[in-house]
C-alpha cells in the first residue's frame, strides 16, 4: 500500500488558495511463484484527469515478471522503461512526477511487454512494446509504442542513459531522452535532456526542455533537495500552440522520514509561465507519503 497526501497555500498576482489533497492511492500484492517468475497487482486511485469525478480506480500494473540473473522480461500492464531511471534518481515521486511523466510525453505504465539484459557489470540494454495509450486507455488497436534504451555505468557512482521511442499514426510520434546522474551515500545530482516530435500525433508540434535535480543528505533521516524544470514548445505557422502550458518549474525543500514507510516534506514551489502577462505563482506545500 502507498498513499500520496498534501496541504498547499498557492500565492499568484496577489491572491491566495488553499487545499489538502489526496493524490493517489496504491493497493497492491507481488507473489513470488518461482526461483525465477513472479506476478503483481496493483490498482491506482487518482485524478481521472477529467470529467467531474474526483477519484477514479485504474488497473496500474497487472503483469507476470520473468528473471535471471542477467535478463528480465515483463508482460502485462507492466511499468514503461523510458523515465524508470530518472524518477529513481529524482527519488521524491510522491511530491512530483518525473519530467516526461509530468509532462505528458509517456505514461508509467501500458499494456505491453519489455525486456531488458545486462550485458556487462556497467552496460544495459531494454526494449519495450507497449499499447501506447497508458494504463487509463486501454484501447485495442494495431498502433504500437516501441522504445530501445541503453543505461551505461562508465565509472563508480555515475549513471549514464539515452532512449528513444516512435509511433506511428498519421504522423510519427518520436521520444529522444538523455540522462546522466552521479550519486553517493550522501548525495544525488542528475540532469535529463528530453524531446518530443509531433506531440499526441500532430504534426509538427514538438515538445522539449531540461530537468535537473539533486539531493543531499544532512542527518541520517533528513535531506535537502532542489529542482529546476524548463517546459518549451515550437512554434507552427506563427502560432505558439503550447504556450499556455510551457514555463519553468522550482523547487526546493526538505524530506524526513521519522520511520520506516513515512515520509514527511515541506517544500516551496514556484512556476514561472511562459506566457507573456502570465504571473508568477509560488506554492508552499507539506506532503507526505506513506508505504507499508
Amino acid at each position: 500500500m502507498r498513499i500520496y497526501s498534501h496541504f498547499y497555500t498557492a500565492f499568484s498576482d496577489g491572491n491566495s488558495t488553499s487545499a489538502f489533497g489526496l493524490t493517489r492511492f496504491y493497493l497492491g500484492h507481488e507473489h513470488t511463484l518461482s526461483k525465477r517468475f513472479s506476478v503483481l497487482g496493483t490498482i491506482d486511485v487518482g485524478d481521472p484527469g477529467a470529467g467531474n469525478l474526483d477519484m477514479t480506480a485504474f488497473v496500474k500494473y497487472a503483469y507476470v515478471h520473468y528473471h535471471t540473473r542477467k535478463f528480465a522480461a515483463f508482460f502485462g500492464m507492466i511499468p514503461t522503461i523510458q523515465f524508470k531511471v530518472q524518477e529513481d534518481f529524482w527519488g521524491n515521486r510522491y511530491l512530483e512526477k518525473s519530467y516526461q511523466d509530468a509532462y505528458d510525453f509517456n505514461s508509467s505504465a501500458d499494456l505491453g511487454i519489455s525486456v531488458s539484459y545486462k550485458m556487462t557489470d556497467f552496460l544495459s540494454a531494454d526494449i519495450i512494446i507497449q499499447n501506447g495509450e497508458g494504463y487509463k486507455k486501454l484501447d485495442s488497436d494495431s498502433v504500437f509504442r516501441t522504445g530501445f534504451g541503453m543505461t551505461a555505468k562508465p565509472v563508480t557512482h555515475l549513471t549514464t542513459r539515452v532512449y528513444y521511442d516512435f509511433s506511428s499514426k498519421g504522423s510519427t510520434l518520436s521520444s529522444l531522452a538523455f540522462f546522466a546522474g552521479y550519486q553517493t551515500d550522501r548525495f544525488r545530482v542528475a540532469g535529463e535532456y528530453n524531446s518530443q516530435a509531433n506531440y499526441d500525433f500532430q504534426k509538427g508540434h514538438d515538445l522539449y526542455g531540461p530537468s535537473v535535480y539533486g539531493a543531499v543528505r544532512v542527518a541520517g533521516k533528513t535531506e535537502l533537495f532542489a529542482r529546476y524544470d524548463k517546459l518549451m514548445s515550437n512554434s507552427v505557422s506563427g502560432t505558439d500552440w503550447n504556450i499556455s502550458n510551457d514555463g519553468e518549474l522550482f523547487m526546493i525543500g526538505v524530506d524526513y522520514s521519522p520511520v520506516k514507510g513515512i515520509r514527511f516534506s515541506p517544500n516551496i514551489r514556484g512556476w514561472n509561465p511562459a506566457q507573456s502577462g502570465e504571473p508568477f505563482s509560488t506554492s508552499v506545500y507539506l506532503n507526505c507519503e506513506i508505504k507499508l
